[in-house]
């Protein structure tokens, strides 16, 4: 089993800049794939960005150039440093972490990111 716990989120301006964490805790083994979704309301959840354990990232267009993932394996986190943050990035943001072998998807609880224009 494992757990992950997100935090960071809040109430930023149209430009500003957020930081989200997320520490995993339980059988997290290494192999793993750890990101960060967004879901907006009425909208879809979908990919902000990832990262693998072994440093190869993926970011969405939408974000790329302006959010940043990375992550402390000793640590067990991953980070999303988000830059010039736009109105239409304001979701409930949430933390994944994906595995094969053993086989894990696990979503965090979610944080609430807005930003006002």
């Amino acid at each position: 089993q494992v757990q992950l716990v997100e935090s960071g989120g809040g109430l930023v301006q149209a430009g500003g800049s957020l930081r989200l964490s997320c520490v995993a805790s339980g059988s997290i083994f290494s192999g793993n794939t750890m990101g960060w979704y967004r879901q907006a309301p009425g909208k879809q959840r979908e990919l902000v960005a990832s990262s693998t354990s072994g440093g190869s990232t993926n970011y969405a267009d939408s974000v790329n150039g302006r959010f940043t993932i990375s992550r402390d394996n000793a640590k067990n986190t991953v980070y999303l440093q988000m830059n010039t943050l736009r109105p239409a990035a304001t979701a409930v943001y949430y933390c994944n972490l994906r595995r094969s072998f053993p086989y894990a998807n696990t979503w965090g609880q979610g944080t609430q990111v807005t930003v006002s224009s």
